[in-house]
């Protein structure tokens, strides 16, 4: 009987497994005879030869299916954020002439670098890829700008004008738009109102050369308010942590500021001159700048990572990686830009301002190297010619005081060559993105000569008549700029084919030596020129095309700034002061910018394998 027994119960837990697994390939086929529920399935009535005749049949045995666990719900951007942002801003302000329209000036612009953090909520309208918020930011701003402004005539000493914007901060109302298999990437607007702080000071220029005239300086500090408009994109790199580049543009009205007295010849050219009463001006800024960003979503885990079926955004051109693990890049770019060199001596109340604008095409290499362990290796070296530009020499109170204000006009040719060499991490790197730091040093050279003369400001002043250009330059400016580079690059697929990213560096230590020649002088004037310290800023930003998984093809922009405060020069010639020339202050500035295309190979790591 014992054994019946045991016979009975082995034969209908065969028949109860053999049911189950019947259910579970209906499952994993998809059959609509499964159901999530846990529905009841009979089993074969199976009676053993020792169960009585008589009795009544045992009931069906069911086999009750496990509910399966409800899937995660998916995720959203609705939620608390915070994060970090550093970016390059470009600022101009603008001063109104009291006394009319300027022959010369009155635009300062103020480049810089930007840090600070950022903090706002998110609402993703439910069943909707649309995603309403509100941010608040808070940016330190290390920028500085001079030019010459109130140059209405030149029977006037004009001013040098100053301006540093250092803090600006912002609250804005945002609207998106989510895309991608898991709505992990956003595209946005954003628009509201701004604050900044911005230092400003006027000194009117050439009171050195009068003799007893103290230093005649004003200047304003202030609040402004004003709006800012911008666009950009983001992408949720894991759960807790989303990238996100952006572009805001930013405006404020008017506000008073003070004007110091200044200089105007009775009688030109008798150098007679009369003080004129301090007075108000109105100056006005906007604000141009890009920012790479790290938000975190406040509550979710920092180190959780997507699963594998919701990973990133489907990627048609993955990167490409070697045996080794390593990955290899290099391109080639064609770069068209446009730029500002400039020299302010004696500042603040300048003797001399000679200001360089060029535009220029170059062509350059770039490559990166990244390994296994997320360090990376990047560079690119480039060389090109000045197309076209002009100079402008300025000067106050001169050959004795008999030209107040001069200003000439020059054409101007020339070359550029520039390197960058930079060391860095990754702290987050996936198939459709990257973040990571660097340290690295930049080098450029700008050399320009100088052909004609124009004077547009005092027929009183030299280059009356004209001189026209010539085969001889006269006048050279040759310099050069050494950087260390302190900054964050990042990338981010936003399509299956697109990728945007962004390489911001700040310089916390500028370098900058130069040697200025008058040519026309007999014998020739040298100028030796040099400082060492200064800052700057330098940003990269790029939209690229992947052709192939291999090959791609991108649009970009850059904007390279430096400018120093401390620096000096001094007349090498000795036949104007002998063996004792003295050395003067003064203050160098040079901007470049542009847009630039490139091709670009990834992955050549696994040509150089096959050659080992």
């Amino acid at each position: 009987m014992l054994y019946r027994l045991i016979m009975c119960i082995a034969v209908i837990g065969l028949v109860q497994e053999a049911a189950a697994a019947d259910i579970d390939a209906a499952y994993l086929r998809g059959s609509g005879a499964y159901e999530a529920t846990g529905p009841a399935y009979p089993v074969q009535q199976v009676t053993p030869p020792w169960y009585p005749t008589n009795a009544p049949a045992p009931p069906d045995l069911p086999i009750l299916k496990a509910p399966i666990a409800p899937a995660p719900p998916a995720w959203l951007w609705t939620g608390f954020y915070g994060g970090v942002h550093v970016g390059a801003a470009v600022g101009t302000t603008n001063f109104a002439d009291p006394f009319g329209s300027s022959i010369f000036g009155d635009n300062v612009t103020t480049p810089g670098f930007l840090a600070g953090g950022q903090i706002g909520y998110n609402w993703q309208v439910p069943n909707l890829p649309l995603v309403l918020g509100l941010e608040g930011s808070l940016s330190w701003l290390d920028a500085d700008g001079t030019n010459t402004c109130l140059a209405f005539s030149g029977f006037f000493v004009s001013a040098n004008c100053r301006a540093q914007p250092n803090t600006m901060s912002d609250l804005t109302a945002r609207v998106g738009w989510t895309y991608g298999q898991f709505n992990h990437s956003l595209v946005y607007v954003r628009g509201g109102a701004a604050l900044v702080h911005e230092q400003i000071d006027i000194s009117t220029n050439g009171t050195q050369s009068f003799v007893g005239l103290a230093p005649l300086t004003a200047s304003s500090s202030f609040t402004k308010v004003g709006w800012i408009a911008g666009v950009g994109a983001e992408h949720a790199i894991t759960p807790a942590w989303s990238l996100k580049l952006e572009y805001d543009y930013i405006g404020f009205g008017g506000e008073t500021v003070a004007t110091p007295q200044g200089l105007v010849q009775s009688v030109p050219p008798a150098p007679l001159y009369f003080l004129t009463p301090a007075a108000t001006t109105r100056v006005s800024q906007n604000f141009q700048e890009v920012n790479l960003g790290l938000n975190y979503k406040f509550g979710m885990d920092p180190a959780a990572q997507w699963g594998s079926a919701s990973s990133a955004f489907p990627v048609k051109a993955p990167v490409i990686f070697v045996a080794s693990g390593w990955v290899f890049e290099a391109g080639a770019r064609d770069w068209y830009s446009s730029g500002t060199f400039q020299k302010d001596l004696t500042p603040p109340a300048l003797v001399s301002r000679l200001t360089y604008d060029t535009t220029a095409n170059s062509g350059e290499l770039f490559g990166r190297i990244e390994s296994p362990q997320n360090v990376f290796v990047k560079g690119n070296i480039g060389v090109g010619s000045l197309l076209s530009g002009h100079q402008n020499d300025e000067d106050w109170a001169i050959d004795g005081g008999t030209v107040a204000y001069s200003n000439t006009f020059t054409s101007v040719e020339g070359d550029i060559d520039y390197a960058t060499l930079d060391l860095g991490y990754d702290f987050f790197r996936g198939a459709s993105y990257q973040l990571g730091a660097f340290v690295g040093y930049n080098y450029y050279r700008e050399n320009k000569s100088g052909y004609g003369c124009t004077q547009i400001a005092n027929p009183f002043s030299d280059c009356v008549p004209a001189n026209p250009p010539g085969t001889v330059p006269g006048i050279t400016e040759n310099d050069t700029w050494q950087s260390l580079r302190v900054g964050i690059n990042g990338n981010m697929m936003i399509t299956d084919r697109l990728n945007l990213g962004a390489d911001i560096a700040y310089l916390p230590y500028v370098q900058f030596s130069g040697v200025d020649n008058h040519l026309a002088w007999n014998p020739v004037k040298v100028f030796p020129e040099w400082a060492n310290g200064g800052q700057g800023v330098q940003l990269e930003a790029i939209l690229s095309y992947a052709i192939t998984d291999q090959f791609s093809f991108g649009l970009g922009g850059r904007y390279w700034a430096m400018w120093t405060q401390n620096g000096q020069y001094t007349l090498a010639t000795e036949y104007y002061c002998g063996t004792g020339c003295p050395n003067w202050p003064a203050e160098f500035k040079t901007e470049r910018y542009g847009v630039f295309v490139q091709v670009d190979y990834r992955g050549i790591g696994s040509l150089l394998e096959g050659f080992r």
